[in-house]
């Protein structure tokens, strides 16, 4: 999925998720009423995009996602690429 792609309708994601505005919006630090707004068709920032992207389409709980994850992700790339591509090509095969 291309980054910071918009996001046509955040109202049908939080409701096919079976989600209230605030628990919602809250995922992403955004406020109820901010994000009320973005469901009435307020044009969403680009970092909000992507955070409702990956937390609600993408299903990543950033809260579990560690600096040094990332690190040894951006290592393992520059260092094995071979070994990251199978790696990469593994993971979307079992999701």
């Amino acid at each position: 999925m291309k980054l910071f792609k918009k996001i046509p309708n955040p109202r049908e994601i939080r409701q096919n998720l079976g989600l209230n505005q605030l628990e919602f919006w809250s995922k992403v630090g955004v406020t109820q009423s901010g994000g009320s707004r973005y469901e009435s068709g307020r044009e969403m920032p680009k970092a909000v995009r992507e955070l409702v992207r990956l937390m609600h389409i993408d299903r990543i709980d950033l809260t579990k996602v560690k600096r040094e994850d990332l690190i040894v992700a951006a290592m393992l790339k520059a260092q094995h690429p071979d070994l990251y591509k199978s790696l990469k090509k593994s993971a979307k095969v079992s999701t």
